[in-house]
C-alpha cells in the first residue's frame, strides 16, 4: 500500500499542473479579459465626458473617437496609447502568456496567490473572509445528510416493498426533482417576508452585534440564519446517499453469510448491525471525503446569492464575471489540490474499512 500512496502523491503535482494549464489556456482565449473590461469602462467615461462637453449625442461622440489609439483592444479606441500600456502593465498583461503562467505557478508553489484585481485585498484574505459561510453550509449539511440518509436507507432496505418504503421513495423523488434554488425561492417567499410570514432572516450568517450576545443567543442566532439555506441544501442532497445505502444493504442482506448467520440463531438486529453494516457501509463511508469537498466548494453559489450569504460560491461567481484572474486561479489551485488529496483519502478509507481491498495488488 505504501508504493500505491507514493505513486498517487507523485501524480498530484502533475495532475494539478494539467488542471491549471488547461484552465489558463481557456481563460486566455476567452474574450473580455480584465484589460479589455478596464479599457471599455475608460472609453465609456471618455465618450460620456465628450458628449456632455460638446452637447452632442453619445453616438456622435463615439463616432468621432476611432482612429486615435487603436491597439489590440476594441475598448482602447480613443484612449492614449500610454494609458493602454499602463493598464496592461498594471494587470501583468505586458508579459507573454507563457511567462505569466510560469510565474504564476512558481508563486503558487509558495502559496503566494497575489492580490485581487478589483479589491484591495490578497486572495488568501478574501478566501479566509468568505470561508466561514461555505464551511457552515458544507459541514452542517454533510452531517445532517449522513445522519438522515443512513438510518433512512437502512430502514428502507429492511422494509423493502412496504408502504413505508414506497412513501419515502416518493418523498425522495420529489426532493431530488426540485432544484435547490427553486426551493430556496419558495422558502424566501413563504418565510422571509416575501408574501406571507417573516419568520427567518434573509441576509447574512449572523445578526448585527452577534459578537456581543451571550453564547446561548449566539448559537440560536447562528442556527436561525442557517435554517433555510441548510434545508435547501439537505433536501437536494440526501436522495442519492439514501438510495445508495438502501441498495448496499439489499445487496448484502441476500448474501450467503447472512443466511448462515440467521441459521445460527442470531437475532435480526445482530445480523444487521454486526455483520451486514460494515460491508454495506463500505461505499458510503469511503465516499465521505469526496462528498465533503463537493458540498463545501461546489453547488452553493445560487443558495448563497438567494440568501445573501457572502461565501466562496458568490466570490467565485463575481471573479468569473469580472475576470478577476488572481481570485479565479488562486481558488482553483487550492480547491483542486484539496480535491486530489481527499480523493487519495477516499481510497485509503476503502482500505481501512475493508482490508481485503488492496489497490496496489489491483494495479
Amino acid at each position: 500500500m505504501a508504493v500505491y500512496i507514493l505513486r498517487r502523491l507523485l501524480l498530484i503535482p502533475l495532475t494539478l499542473f494539467g488542471i491549471m494549464l488547461i484552465n489558463f489556456a481557456v481563460a486566455q482565449m476567452a474574450p473580455g479579459g480584465p484589460v479589455e473590461q478596464m479599457l471599455a469602462k475608460a472609453e465609456n467615461q471618455t465618450v460620456s465626458a465628450t458628449a456632455r462637453l460638446s452637447g452632442q449625442g453619445g453616438a456622435e461622440a463615439a463616432a468621432s473617437a476611432p482612429g486615435q489609439a487603436g491597439g489590440a483592444y476594441r475598448g482602447a479606441r480613443g484612449l492614449d496609447p500610454a494609458y493602454v500600456a499602463e493598464i496592461r502593465h498594471q494587470f501583468g498583461f505586458d508579459i507573454p502568456p507563457g511567462r505569466r503562467f510560469v510565474k504564476m505557478m512558481r508563486d503558487y508553489l509558495h502559496f503566494d496567490f497575489g492580490k485581487s484585481f478589483y479589491r484591495d485585498e490578497s486572495v488568501v484574505d478574501l478566501v479566509l473572509e468568505k470561508m466561514p459561510v461555505s464551511i457552515s453550509l458544507g459541514l452542517w449539511s454533510t452531517l445532517i445528510i449522513y445522519v438522515v440518509s443512513i438510518p433512512l436507507g437502512i430502514a428502507k432496505a429492511v422494509r423493502d416493498g412496504s408502504r413505508f418504503d414506497i412513501a419515502t421513495s416518493w418523498i425522495i423523488i420529489i426532493g431530488n426533482a426540485v432544484p435547490s434554488f427553486l426551493f430556496a425561492i419558495l422558502l424566501v417567499v413563504l418565510f422571509c417576508g416575501g408574501s406571507y410570514w417573516s419568520l427567518f432572516p434573509l441576509r447574512g450568517l449572523v445578526s448585527p452585534g452577534w459578537a456581543h450576545l451571550p453564547w446561548p443567543q449566539r448559537i440560536a442566532d447562528y442556527a436561525w440564519h442557517l435554517a433555510l439555506p441548510l434545508t435547501c441544501v439537505v433536501i437536494g442532497g440526501f436522495a442519492g446517499l439514501t438510495m445508495l445505502t438502501k441498495n448496499c444493504f439489499l445487496d448484502e442482506i441476500h448474501k450467503q453469510y447472512v443466511i448462515t448467520a440467521r441459521a445460527k440463531g442470531l437475532t435480526e438486529r445482530r445480523v444487521l448491525y454486526g455483520h451486514v453494516f460494515r460491508n454495506a457501509m463500505l461505499l458510503v463511508i469511503a465516499g465521505f471525503p469526496s462528498l465533503l469537498v463537493g458540498i463545501l466548494f461546489t453547488g452553493q453559489m445560487l443558495i448563497e446569492i438567494i440568501f445573501s450569504l457572502d461565501g466562496l460560491g458568490q466570490l467565485g461567481f463575481e471573479a468569473v464575471i469580472n475576470r478577476d484572474y488572481p481570485v479565479m486561479f488562486g481558488t482553483l489551485y487550492v480547491f483542486s489540490l484539496l480535491g486530489l488529496v481527499l480523493n487519495l483519502l477516499s481510497d485509503l478509507t476503502y482500505h481501512l474499512v475493508d482490508p481485503r481491498i488492496d489497490f496496489e495488488a489491483r494495479s
